[in-house]
Formats: C-alpha cells, structure tokens, sequence
C-alpha cells in the first residue's frame, strides 16, 4: 500500500529489509551492542558482511530510542541506522520510546541527505509489542516528522509476513493528507 502526504510517499510491502535496493537507508532493529542477531539485525549483518559489526563497535551500546548511523557495507543502500526498540512490558515509557527510534532514524536520515528509508516493524519480534499498536506509534512518528524532512521523501515499512502487513495497510493514513 503506498500514499502520498505533503509530498511524500508513504508506503507499506512486504519483503526482506536487506534487499531493500532501491533505499538509500535501511533500519536495523538492533541490539544494545549492535551485534548480529537474530531476526532483522541477522539478516541486515548477514547481508552487509563482517566489516558492519567492525564499524559498529565503538559506537555500542545504545538505549532504547537511540539510533546511529553506519555505513552499509555490502547491502545495496548508501546507511544502515541502528534503532534500538523497546521491549513491550519493560522498557517505559514504551510508546514513546518507540516513537524515539523513528524520530532519530528520521532525523539521522534526512541529515545524511538520504532520499529514501526503509523501515522494519521495530520491536514486534523477540521484544514483544503488539504489531497493531507498534504500527499506530510507528506511523504516528512518521507523521510527526514528515513537515520537518527536507530530503527524506520515500519512507517504506518492510514487514516480513502477509499479516503484518495487512495490520500497516489498515493503520496508513488515507492519502493527500
């Protein structure tokens, strides 16, 4: 599902976040220490080859709703921003710590000069928050962010199963908002 607001398309797909070749940036649902992992920060580290964990060394650990930026190695994209999501039920505020990943991811992306971003569903694997509500945060920071981006103007949700992305289509805000 994709739509359009004040200019810039907003858009949900299902897919692998690190094939996502046509975006400058891609998120990585890291870990404290920016570490390979399981899930997104599996296959993003996967993907990108040893010399992403090298790079990310010195700048771990990180705190939920924090995010940094790196170079994407060998993924297709120019930036993999490293958001670390909180875990539903202990990390709080968790609402808006959530919404902290997409802000700074937003602002790291958009200061990069970087066209395009794409997104996973952060934290609604192993750490737990219900995809519904984590897509009505997600989508709620984005929202709040799109009148401040200057270069960011493709933002796309990649979720990796038919029902999440069921769950975004139904929370995407009608277009030409």
């Amino acid at each position: 599902m994709e739509k359009s607001i004040s200019g810039i398309k907003l858009e949900a797909v299902q897919g692998n976040i690190s094939m996502q070749s046509d975006m400058q940036a891609v998120v990585n649902a890291a870990n404290a220490w920016l570490r390979p992992g399981g899930g997104v920060a599996g296959a993003i580290h996967k993907a990108a080859g040893p010399g992403l964990e090298e790079e990310c060394r010195p700048l771990a650990p990180i705190k939920p709703g924090e995010a940094v930026i790196t170079g994407a190695h060998k993924l297709p994209n120019d930036y993999v921003i490293h958001c670390l999501g909180p875990v539903y039920g202990q990390d709080k505020p968790e609402d808006e710590l959530l919404m902290n990943c997409y802000r700074n991811a937003l602002k790291l992306a958009d200061e990069k000069k970087a066209g395009s971003i794409a997104f996973p569903a952060i934290s609604t694997g192993a750490f737990g928050y219900p995809v519904e509500k984590a897509a009505r945060v997600a989508i709620s920071a984005i929202m709040e962010m799109i009148p401040q981006l200057r270069h960011v103007k493709t933002v796309r949700i990649v979720l990796f199963s038919k029902e999440d992305l069921d769950v975004y289509d139904e929370v995407l805000p009608p277009a030409g908002l």
